[in-house]
């Protein structure tokens, strides 16, 4: 389905930018008209003495009937334009037959068994399955049976050490909110001890007595989905108990904290607490479960850095932390030297941000290098056994499993090479092929080049940009810009099944590496937040403006998209430069900076972000570029699609819901500015496949059909 670039589309929607002559309306498209949304002037909020109206409080409450009845109306305006573009269905069928191949996960072993997930090509949920020896393997847990409709989803799946019983979680409708089933692994039969509400939580065994799991108490006011989520707590779940029980280990009023997760290791000879105020930092705690009723002993005790233990060996404890290493490295100490001030290099800190896996016996670095995969095995001793030679310049996961494991498995991907996972004996060095990816895809066919730009205040940005070869650098090529930018979080190289329906017809993919993420450590992540937030908007809007100068794109075929800090990313750089691009897709977004942390567990987020209430300055600095307060009456946008979800439970749909209203209230032009409103959906986590399709398929459609394509020829497949 290659572009026909006859002409532009003619649309009912005229080109918002100065430069491109507005085409005519299309004689069949019918009148956009927008709901009415009420607009309530009467509540204002006082900030260090300015007013600030918020008319569409009423969008918070996700329980009326008055909400309801506005999402059913922007769902049937959107799903009324979207029904009107003539190949989106041909997008639906593209994207249909590039997902319908078998998909597997990396193999892990647990007591007799080797589990793996596989999806048959076009299944709502990939199903667990498990071997013992050369047995054929069987089917273990089918997740699509837990709802009729596939929105329930498995969310976490945890053995016991002998690999005898697990626990598996169960997310409905992509909710946080879990409920948990223990299982007898060995006969599949659930043991009646289901615990509910359970939420942003590991499970973790100890021996074949009870696990370990985290969550909050439920919200007393308000809804479940958007209630505030405040104090975090560590529980020990006895099998044959009523979860009522269950005994409180650490958190509650008094330790408040945020988020905090118990660990037991390997050897099953300690428990490992974190706990955390907000998303960066924490605090580490130790419990030896050798002897009973063992004092828990602090081993950090602020939340200055981040600090994990990875492995123990007897009472030697392996700590990855970024304590005087901003790019993190290895430490090592005792039992009896838990104080930082005890803590040895194991693997020093070097310019490259690191991450630990062990294995096999053996330490794995997993280096980002400009944000592309270098890995170095480590011995016991802390001597570097090999440099891991990969199959390319892309992103390696894995090298990860028991201690005790003859072979370990790691994946390796890029923008152009589907994901393929590797065998690994950890003695030799050797890599086998395990699977590899049967897309439809020639990798031969298509290139990816990192390059280097300038952002506003000089700093050079990388940024990768995928396309197929022999594009013409015209200035015309249909281009997606994808961010995210925040909470340390590292993009690296991942190839998207997806973005072969963009690709393959010549359009470009480019994602840069902004501040705020943690591509370059921690140094890089802060040059991000609170009051350099905007710094991460100038690195993406230079991006833009890098794509335009140099002939990839112009503003008439460039599109933005980002998801939840993605979204907010969107929505801030559609508010301060709304000529610049023709598309804007902001997805689960953070669109309300001045109420987000009032909102499930949004008041984590205030390392990054800073709230309204720390200082006049910081509300100040929070409204200029605020999504929802940021939009300007009279203004023409970019032809906007937002995408949420009725079950959000992590940046609840109220924001999306406010900024819609707000653009639709502000916008002035024939672009369009929709809301496309998810039903029995989340933040994104367990998605049925055929929800993921319809949705990718009515981004592209929209992104296309406001750029000016008319049409697209039909593949072999479906002409």
């Amino acid at each position: 389905m290659k572009y026909k670039n006859l002409k532009h589309l003619t649309v009912a929607f005229a080109c918002a930018a100065t430069a491109c002559q507005s085409p005519p309306k299309h004689e069949n498209m019918q009148t956009l008209k927008y709901p009415d949304t009420f607009r309530d002037t009467s509540v204002v909020d006082d900030y260090f003495g300015t007013k600030v109206q918020d008319p569409y409080r009423w969008l918070e409450d996700d329980r009326s009937e008055t909400t309801a009845a506005w999402v059913k109306e922007e769902n049937a305006v959107t799903q009324s334009f979207l029904s009107q573009i003539p190949y989106r269905q041909q997008l639906v069928d593209r994207l249909t037959t590039l997902w319908n191949y078998e998909k597997y996960s990396s193999p892990f072993k647990r007591g007799d068994y080797t589990y793996f997930y596989k999806n048959d090509g076009l299944q709502a949920q990939s199903i667990v399955y498990r071997s013992k020896g050369a047995e054929q393997a069987e089917v273990f847990l089918d997740p699509n049976k837990f709802s009729a409709d596939g929105t329930s989803s498995l969310a976490g799946l945890s053995f016991s050490k002998d690999g005898s019983l697990c626990a598996y979680q169960i997310s409905e409708g992509g909710s946080d909110w879990r409920k948990v089933v223990i299982m007898n692994a060995e006969s599949q039969q659930n043991m009646g001890d289901t615990l509910v509400d359970v939420k942003f939580s590991g499970l973790s065994w100890k021996g074949q007595e009870g696990f370990y799991y985290s969550s909050y108490d439920k919200p007393k006011e308000g809804s479940d989905l958007s209630g505030k989520t405040q104090f975090h707590k560590l529980y020990f779940h006895k099998l044959g108990s009523a979860q009522s029980e269950d005994q409180l280990i650490f958190g509650g009023e008094k330790t408040p904290r945020r988020y905090v997760g118990g660990q037991v290791t390997e050897d099953q000879n300690y428990l490992v607490i974190t706990a955390a105020v907000s998303t960066t930092g924490n605090e580490l705690y130790i419990q030896d479960l050798r002897k009973p009723n063992q004092p828990i002993q602090t081993v950090v005790d602020n939340f200055d850095t981040e600090n994990y233990i990875v492995h123990t060996e007897g009472e030697k404890l392996f700590i990855t932390t970024t304590l005087d290493a901003p790019n993190s490295r290895l430490a090592t100490t005792s039992l009896q030297k838990l104080d930082p001030k005890y803590w040895e290099d194991f693997i020093p800190e070097t310019e490259n941000t690191l991450s630990v896996s062990t294995g096999g016996g053996f330490f794995f670095a997993n280096y980002l290098e400009h944000a592309t995969s270098k890995v170095v095995q480590y011995d016991l001793d802390g001597k570097v056994v090999r440099n891991i030679e990969l199959p390319g310049v892309g992103s390696a996961g894995g090298f990860g499993g028991k201690f005790t494991a003859e072979k370990l498995y790691y994946t390796f991907t890029s923008y152009t090479n589907p994901a393929t996972i590797f065998e690994f004996n950890p003695k030799t060095g050797k890599s086998e092929l395990y699977k590899k990816s049967e897309v439809q895809f020639n990798s031969a066919d298509f290139e990816s080049k990192q390059i280097f730009y300038a952002s506003k205040d000089g700093t050079k940005i990388p940024m990768i940009i995928t396309y197929k070869k022999g594009l013409k650098l015209d200035g015309n090529n249909p281009t997606l810009l994808y961010g995210y930018g925040g909470f340390g979080v590292n993009l690296t190289p991942s190839f998207s099944t997806p973005m072969v329906a963009w690709l393959e017809n010549g359009g470009v993919y480019a994602v840069p590496n902004l501040r705020g993420g943690g591509e370059y450590g921690e140094e890089w992540h802060l040059a991000g937040t609170k009051m350099k937030k905007q710094n991460v908007f100038d690195d993406f809007i230079s991006a833009a403006e890098y794509l335009i100068e140099n002939k990839y794109t112009s503003s008439e075929r460039l599109a933005i998209r980002g998801g939840s800090n993605g979204g907010l990313l969107v929505g801030a750089c559609m508010a301060q430069r709304p000529e610049l691009f023709k598309v804007a897709l902001p997805a689960v977004g953070v669109m309300d900076m001045l109420r987000y942390h009032q909102f499930t567990a949004g008041a984590g987020w205030a390392y990054d972000y800073g709230t309204a209430e720390d200082s006049k300055e910081m509300f100040e600095y929070l409204k200029a570029y605020s999504p929802v307060h940021a939009l300007k009456k009279g203004t023409a946008y970019p032809a906007t699609m937002v995408t949420t979800a009725d079950h959000d439970d992590r940046v609840v749909p109220a924001h999306s819901f406010k900024f819609a209203a707000e653009l639709q209230h502000c916008h002035e032009g024939e672009n369009p500015v929709l809301i496309r409103i998810e039903s029995n959906a989340g933040h994104g986590a367990g998605k049925p496949t055929d929800m993921i399709i319809k949705e990718y398929a009515d981004l592209f459609a929209f992104t296309l059909w406001n750029m000016g394509v008319e049409q697209l020829e039909a593949t072999e497949e479906n002409s």
